[in-house]
């Protein structure tokens, strides 16, 4: 499979048009293209030109055509042109006409934006009664500007370092992840905390009727009341703290609402005092940074035997993604480059307005107006774009396709630490995800995108710059 080097955005906004399969026909086309932005397309359709394709279309609803009063295929053909004539020879003259556009527009090589538009000359046509034809449509027109990259273009590249700063966060996440909840004896800060909740009445004996949850799970660093929250500073197993709930958390009702294992609308005329015995601590502790950690990160395999061969290999996955990172930045340099070198194009506005607005219809004008200019510069970068893939010869298949898919998952899988998925797993991920129709077009964009960005470092001159992860995050925030 070969991809079009093309993008989808702009060609949604303005609803690119596909060939269409045709008959060899002859037909009268003309165009006009005076300001070479804006054209004007006419074809004469004459009698000859339909009517092969008319008579075999009845012929074939003769056959199939069920008339009372007639064996099936049997009707007479005069029957059948009165019943379905003038639609046929509708869809016929509508048929030929889409594939001359589209023939001509090929053969021609105009760069067609959007899809055609009958014009605003065109007259009205019996498509009844007449037999010749005149249709006229208005063909947006791409600029011609002429954009190339070489030696002479300097442009930034980023490589993103990894520091011990950046090295030390990821290994505690790793830490983090593969840590666990012990137990212990006395409360300190971010504890958990289960125990037996009680409601109290007003004399702080517990409430008859009231409510109770046995084993509620409480963390009191999690309590936005210093007041409240200080009411449990070392406690211990067996002791009773009195505190309010709704005290505790004044603008949360739904914190409340599952401590207390009720009904969030209950909650508002809550203001009970509540008891809270203490039967077990829990502290989390991070798992140390030892060879069982390096198989649960890096798989059972794994010949990482002390921490300093541990963070060497962690910096290497890091430093494999952080290119794709590099890249990105790289092609959106590339991209503000190669737009100051073609400057502002000229566009054919009002007709592009108006082919947004036929492909909008249920957003209305308001909504081009508002979103022409931006759909205009994404357009300009896909004219760039195409140039600059058809200079470097870019092309992707499905072995191209299927390797950003897979991509895609150990970066999906990396999110939550998991660096040693075996590949079975990663290649069953990205196969799923080629099933789906829209992840496959983002996947054609991505795999353009990548082989792009690793011409372009080719052809261009670098203006190589290291960064740190911390300041390059910072950067494309900015």
């Amino acid at each position: 499979m070969q991809a079009d080097c093309v993008e989808d955005s702009p060609q949604q906004l303005l609803g690119m048009p596909k060939p269409i399969e045709r008959e060899k026909i002859k037909m009268k086309i003309s165009f006009e293209n005076p300001d070479k932005i804006n054209g004007l397309l006419t074809l004469v359709v004459e009698e000859e030109d339909y009517k092969n394709e008319v008579e075999k279309t009845l012929k074939d609803y003769r056959k199939k055509a069920n008339v009372p009063g007639f064996r099936p295929g049997q009707a007479p053909m005069g029957m059948i042109k009165r019943q379905f004539g003038p639609s046929v020879k509708m869809e016929a003259i509508n048929k030929i006409v889409g594939q001359e556009i589209y023939k001509y527009v090929q053969e021609n090589k105009i760069q067609m934006l959007g899809e055609p538009l009958p014009s605003e000359k065109q007259e009205p046509a019996d498509l009844e009664n007449g037999t010749s034809f005149t249709f006229m449509f208005d063909i947006a027109v791409a600029p011609e500007f002429k954009v190339t990259l070489n030696g002479r273009d300097k442009v930034d590249y980023y490589n993103i370092t990894v520091d011990d700063k950046i090295l030390d966060q990821q290994i505690d996440m790793y830490a983090q992840r593969a840590g666990s909840y012990e137990k212990a004896e006395k409360y300190e800060e971010n504890d958990l905390l289960k125990g037996d909740l009680r409601e109290l009445d007003e004399n702080g004996n517990t409430k008859e009727g009231g409510i109770t949850v046995e084993g509620a799970i409480l963390m009191p660093s999690y309590i936005k009341v210093d007041e409240q929250k200080n009411l449990f500073n070392d406690a211990k197993l067996g002791d009773v703290i009195t505190f309010n709930p709704k005290k505790a958390y004044p603008e949360n009702d739904t914190e409340v609402s599952s401590l207390l294992k009720i009904e969030r609308e209950a909650v508002k005329d809550l203001e009970s005092e509540f008891s809270f015995q203490v039967t077990e601590i829990q502290r989390f502790k991070k798992h140390e940074i030892n060879e069982e950690l390096f198989k649960q990160v890096l798989g059972e395999d794994t010949d990482v035997k002390d921490e300093a061969a541990f963070r060497a290999k962690i910096a290497e996955g890091l430093q494999a993604q952080l290119v794709n990172d590099s890249d990105y930045k790289f092609i959106l340099d590339v991209r503000e480059h190669c737009e100051k070198k073609v400057g502002e194009l000229q566009f054919p506005d009002a007709l592009l307005k108006r082919i947004m607005l036929a492909n909008n219809k249920d957003k209305g004008e308001e909504f081009v107006e508002k979103n022409y200019e931006q759909s205009i510069k994404e357009l300009t970068w896909h004219l760039i774009k195409e140039q600059l893939i058809q200079a470097q010869d870019i092309k992707v298949n499905d072995e191209d396709i299927k390797e950003t898919a897979k991509e895609a998952a150990r970066a999906q899988f990396a999110q939550y630490g998991m660096t040693n998925i075996p590949e079975e797993y990663i290649e069953n991920y990205a196969n799923e995800i080629l099933k789906k129709g829209e992840s496959v077009d983002a996947l054609v964009d991505r795999s353009i995108d990548r082989k792009l960005a690793e011409a372009l470092k080719k052809a261009v001159k670098l203006n190589e710059k290291e960064i740190s992860v911390e300041d390059f995050n910072k950067m494309m925030q900015e």
